[in-house]
């Protein structure tokens, strides 16, 4: 399963490295349980809105292999958050991300990567979450999103919204549990340490 994850300048470094690892951390826990050549469950892909050179808000820099034109077929996408200013007003992002609501069957964000999300109008009439200091951004960019407080992450089936920066590692392995099974996410959590709350 291809796993796309946004890239861009200004993009808040967990928001996307809790998703990254994660899943590359799911497909590393899975294949120990796997004949020797399986190909791996999860495969990760940065997709990058505006060129390969990224710079995350912290300063750092990163490569995003893949383009908004080209890139794998995706069995989820993860929208993650930071300084969406520039983002959601770049020319035809928001169309790209409409597209991708309709064609790949998870869609995801952390943090204020659901401002990206809801100017598309996907997040229209579903339930959502973001970053506590962004409630009231989401609420004022789109009204239509009924948007909740004090939760982790919100999944409202086709599309998962999670809160602020590390939110967006629970939510991950909560895709996990979805996309393949609550034994293998609880396995990824331990890898990783981390002590997941499944309870969003």
């Amino acid at each position: 399963m291809n796993i796309g994850i946004l890239a861009f300048d200004g993009v808040e470094l967990l928001d996307l490295a809790g998703p990254y690892e994660v899943f590359t951390t799911a497909a590393r826990v899975h294949a120990r349980s796997q004949p020797a050549g399986t190909a791996a469950l999860f495969a990760v892909h940065l997709i990058g809105t505006a060129g390969p050179e990224v710079q995350a808000r912290a300063g750092l820099r990163l490569q995003a292999p893949f383009s908004l034109h080209e890139h794998p077929t995706l069995a989820a996408l993860i929208v993650p958050g930071g300084v969406v200013d520039a983002e959601l007003a770049r020319p035809g992002l928001a169309a790209w991300l409409q597209r991708q609501a309709r064609e790949v069957p998870l869609l995801a964000s952390v943090c204020t990567g659901a401002l990206l999300l809801a100017q598309t109008g996907v997040l229209d009439g579903r339930e959502a979450t973001t970053h506590w200091e962004d409630l009231d951004a989401l609420r004022a960019l789109r009204p239509a999103v009924r948007v909740r407080e004090g939760v982790r992450w919100v999944d409202e089936g086709a599309v998962v919204t999670s809160a602020g920066i590390s939110a967006g590692i629970d939510m991950s392995l909560h895709l996990v549990a979805r996309l393949h099974g609550a034994d293998l996410a609880q396995r990824t959590a331990r890898q990783m340490d981390h002590d997941w709350r499944t309870d969003a």
